[in-house]
């Protein structure tokens, strides 16, 4: 399935989720508002849920004078991918994390926290990037942040349609149990959509940055150190924004229960496995 048609497939998704809760809180009525409200959602998503995520995370954007480093680390591998040059983006986190996000290679970001910066070296964090530059290629930058915020609009429609109430189609209100139980099965649903979608993308993201590289094996180190270190560390804004966690290159959510069941990341243990099949040449990269 080719990445614009698993955009729209999403999309679709996502919209059919807000009709459900639109039905539950207004009728027909609330079901036609929602699919108004989800279209114009899916619209403003399109060209602005870039923005939006790289707020959340309060991330200022860097250049050549004020991370040198980091951003001449990006350039070069663009070069080597054949991307235009992304805005780069540096986030105030001690968590070391990382990711992409835009609509496509022309309007792409690449952010990175504070954290990742300082405990990675060089070649981890130039295997990092490419990465987040594959993703780019791969154009699942798109499918990424859209999901992020239409799921984050969904957790906010259902917690509405829990404290407020619903309709029925005369216009009684509805059973309230049936509210807590949308608004709680509403997120999981919107969950399980960006579940299906972001696994497999990592894995090729894997791939695609150990080809732009040329160096599996600093991947596989930088997700091996992130790992160790990521699950003792708090990103708070991740924490805040929980939709947004599968964009990351590691899941960034420390708690356990429901963020391990629905986790949107393959094992790390798999990923490091498959780079180093890659080095080794037994697999192609």
């Amino acid at each position: 399935m080719n990445n614009w048609l698993k955009t729209t497939v999403l999309m679709a998704a996502i919209l059919a989720l807000f009709m459900l809760v639109g039905g539950l809180i207004g009728g027909k009525n609330g079901m036609l508002l929602a699919l108004l409200f989800g279209g114009g959602m899916n619209l403003f998503a399109y060209w602005n849920s870039d923005k939006m995520v790289l707020r959340m995370y309060n991330a200022h954007e860097v250049d050549e004078q004020t991370a040198p480093e980091l951003y001449g680390m990006v350039r070069e591998l663009a070069g080597r991918a054949g991307l235009p040059m992304p805005r780069v983006y540096v986030i105030e986190e001690d968590q070391p994390n990382a990711f992409a996000t835009g609509r496509n290679p022309e309007h792409a970001a690449v952010a990175a926290t504070t954290g990742i910066m300082r405990m990675l070296s060089y070649r981890e964090l130039r295997g990092v990037m490419a990465h987040e530059l594959a993703h780019v290629q791969n154009r699942d930058i798109l499918i990424s942040t859209i999901s992020a915020t239409m799921a984050g609009a969904i957790s906010a429609l259902a917690n509405f349609a829990m404290f407020f109430g619903g309709r029925d189609e005369s216009g009684r209100p509805a059973n309230p149990l049936a509210g807590i139980l949308v608004a709680i099965l509403a997120p999981l649903a919107a969950s399980l959509i960006q579940m299906a979608i972001s696994r497999a993308r990592e894995f090729g993201a894997d791939a695609g940055g150990a080809r732009i590289s040329g160096d599996p094996m600093s991947l596989a180190s930088a997700l091996a150190k992130i790992e160790a270190y990521a699950s003792g560390i708090p990103m708070y804004a991740a924490e805040a924004h929980p939709e947004t966690a599968q964009m990351m290159i590691i899941n960034p959510l420390t708690g356990g229960g429901l963020d391990n069941l629905f986790r949107t990341h393959p094992a790390t243990a798999d990923r490091v496995a498959r780079l180093h099949a890659m080095a080794s040449g037994q697999i192609e990269y």
